[in-house]
């Protein structure tokens, strides 16, 4: 069934610049991946990616947390809109905006996962086009270690606080100051694995009022601490 549907759209994707695209199965297995996607993680064909997990490609800090967000696509829910850093095989990271949902056959059942990653660029563009949110993603995106009240946004946004709260919830399924700590817990998770900085060191420059407010929502988000986690990863071996 996925290997009729990757083969029935394989070529749409294909032509799309800046946009990474790919297909999942039940065990987050890739069926299929666009030539950017190839391209990010250097590999020449589908048939190299086909069965393989987000941990043959990339860090284990990262699989863990795809992996994460696929067991959630699978339970029905979509990450809309994502602002995230993205990297690949020699490429540096760039912010990218991902999408993903959940497949089903013609009888309900779920059977896999699709998702595409599309870099923002640095203007902003990439995204936002249809909820007219693209300047907003780019002061997020550059400004997310500092405080961002939402009267400030919905100026950006050229709306009124309620309006761009109610607008801001309906096109992201959470509200901007919601979004806006997802993205600093993910913007830490990079910190705590690839440097050695001081935990409080880390939670200020990823905007935390303190180390305590860091310590309380990298937990409720990652289901660990941030020492666990660096231990996890710097230790462990993931």
């Amino acid at each position: 069934m996925l290997d009729r549907l990757a083969a029935s759209i394989a070529g749409l994707f294909d032509h799309l610049d800046g946009v990474q695209f790919w297909i999942k199965d039940l065990e987050n297995c890739y069926v299929h991946a666009n030539r950017a996607l190839l391209i990010n993680y250097a590999l020449d064909d589908v048939a190299q990616i086909a069965g393989k997990t987000d941990y043959d490609l990339s860090p284990a800090f990262l699989a863990d947390q795809f992996w994460f967000d696929d067991e959630q696509v699978l339970k029905g829910q979509h990450v809309t809109n994502r602002i995230e850093l993205v990297g690949g095989t020699n490429v540096p990271p760039h912010w990218s905006v991902t999408n993903k949902v959940p497949l089903r056959d013609a009888r309900g059942r779920m059977i896999g996962t699709a998702g595409t990653t599309c870099d923002l660029g640095s203007d902003g563009r990439g995204i936002g086009g249809p909820h007219g949110f693209s300047a907003v993603l780019e002061r997020i995106r550059n400004s997310y270690s500092a405080p961002l009240r939402n009267r400030e946004l919905a100026r950006v946004a050229g709306l009124s606080v309620r309006a761009f709260e109610r607008k801001f919830r309906h096109s992201f399924h959470v509200t901007p100051q919601q979004y806006l700590r997802k993205l600093r817990v993910r913007m830490s998770c990079r910190a705590l694995v690839f440097t050695e900085k001081a935990f409080a060191n880390v939670a200020t420059e990823c905007g935390f009022a303190d180390q305590s407010h860091f310590n309380h929502e990298f937990r409720r988000q990652m289901g660990r601490t941030p020492r666990e986690y660096r231990e996890h990863y710097c230790h462990d071996g993931g």
